[in-house]
This record gives C-alpha cells, sequence and structure tokens, in this order.
C-alpha cells in the first residue's frame, strides 16, 4: 500500500486520547484543591476585597468616557453609579446593588440619546 503521508487510525486515537486525557486533568484540577485554597489567606483577602476592587474597575470603565460637554449625556452614566450605591448602602447585597444599577443603565441608555 503507498504511504499517503497521514498518520495512521492508532496515532489519531492516541491523540484524541491525551488531549481528552489533559482537559479532563485541567478541569478537574480546581475541584482537586478546593479544601486547600479555601483555608489559605490569600484566597481569603481576594474574597473579601475582590468585589469591590472588580465595582471599582466598572465605575472607572463606565465613567472615563463621559462626556463633560453636556450635562444630560453625563447625567446617564451618573445616575446609574448614585441608583448602585443608594442601594448597596440601603440592602448591603451587592448582586443587588450590581442588578439594579445595571438595569437603570440600560434603560437610560434606551431613553437618552446620545
Amino acid at each position: 500500500m503507498p504511504d499517503t503521508g497521514y498518520p495512521g487510525t492508532g496515532y489519531l486515537i492516541a491523540v484524541v486520547a491525551v488531549a481528552a486525557a489533559i482537559t479532563v486533568a485541567l478541569r478537574a484540577a480546581p475541584f482537586a484543591m478546593t479544601a486547600t485554597l479555601r483555608s489559605s489567606a490569600p484566597v481569603a483577602d481576594l474574597g473579601r476585597h475582590l468585589p469591590a476592587g472588580i465595582m471599582i474597575i466598572l465605575v472607572v470603565h463606565l465613567l472615563g468616557d463621559v462626556p463633560l460637554g453636556s450635562a444630560l449625556v453625563g447625567l446617564r452614566e451618573i445616575v446609574p453609579v448614585v441608583v448602585t450605591v443608594a442601594v448597596h448602602l440601603r440592602r448591603r447585597h451587592a448582586l443587588l446593588s450590581m442588578a439594579t444599577g445595571t438595569a437603570v443603565y440600560a434603560v437610560a441608555l434606551a431613553l437618552v440619546p446620545i
């Protein structure tokens, strides 16, 4: 039989098996290390500080492009931030605060033209 330059079926099965094993191992690794990670101090610090850091990054990203020439357009971005802060100070629930702020921002985008 002439050589076509393509690997045999056994070689292809081995490649797929190795790729599948690596994929399963990479997906299982975080679950295998869960107990170790939960008791570590850096992960506890991340859990305490990461939500506030993410919110700060989102606010800076949102307000970074606010045009200062038109008050109405600036309000479109500032009102959702104020609503988010107010809801969070009132309820102390991060998910509720983010969902409310996102909803108010979506409504503001729909109602206030650029």
